[in-house]
């Protein structure tokens, strides 16, 4: 049977959280409404585009023009201060040599092919787009599978929405800790099983793989 392992992106790949916040403020402004700290675009983020922008503008506010203009700005900007994880880069070219690996997150398509692209070349990468819907439905899981080509894999994320991602595509779940989610809010939303720091995660994805496969 043949393995892969599925990951998100921001937060579990890339520290995307700063361009993110200056997108979202930017288009703020643009509008006449109070920006936010980078804090609470932290907590916003996770469920795509649109409930970001919908969770960022006051309570009222038509959220369809900001979020056009949130598309267009992040789109042209979304590379200005992202990076990957320390050691991340490490670890996936670790983890290619023995997996068919791909990202599937609820970031605009268009951004998450421009930034694996240029981070992760050759790796396939699905963002959101009107054609699937987004995590947590388990589509975008099930899609990248059968893209790739595998029959199980290991879903890794940072958030409480991969969690359920991965819990309702029936694949185990690695959740990692330097995110934008803490440890006490991935637990509350069932994540039992974690990776620390990035140089660790090409054992914890293969135990995890050897541990679902000893019990199916």
């Amino acid at each position: 049977m043949k393995n892969g392992i599925l990951f998100d992106l921001d937060g579990t790949l890339l520290d995307t959280l700063e361009d993110l916040a200056d997108a979202v403020n930017h288009v703020l402004r643009q509008f006449g409404y109070p920006e936010r700290t980078v804090g609470e675009v932290r907590r916003f983020v996770g469920n795509g585009a649109a409930l970001l922008i919908q969770r960022a503008v006051p309570e009222g506010a038509d959220p369809e023009p900001v979020l056009a203009a949130f598309r267009a700005f992040y789109d042209a900007h979304c590379q200005v201060k992202t990076k990957p994880y320390e050691g991340i880069l490490d670890a996936l070219a670790e983890l290619r040599e023995a997996f068919t690996i791909a990202v599937v997150s609820n970031k605009p398509d268009s951004a998450v092919k421009a930034l694996c692209a240029d981070y992760f070349p050759g790796v396939y990468a699905w963002g959101e787009s009107a054609d699937c819907p987004r995590k947590p439905a388990p589509d975008m899981v099930r899609k990248a599978m059968e893209t790739i080509g595998v029959e199980r894999c290991v879903y890794v994320g940072d958030s409480e929405v991969d969690v359920a991602t991965a819990n309702n595509a029936g694949v185990p779940c690695l959740t990692v800790l330097w995110g934008f989610r803490d440890r006490d809010e991935l637990v509350a939303a069932g994540a039992k099983h974690f990776c620390d720091e990035p140089k660790n995660l090409p054992m914890a994805v293969k135990d995890l793989l050897l541990a679902d496969a000893a019990s199916t």
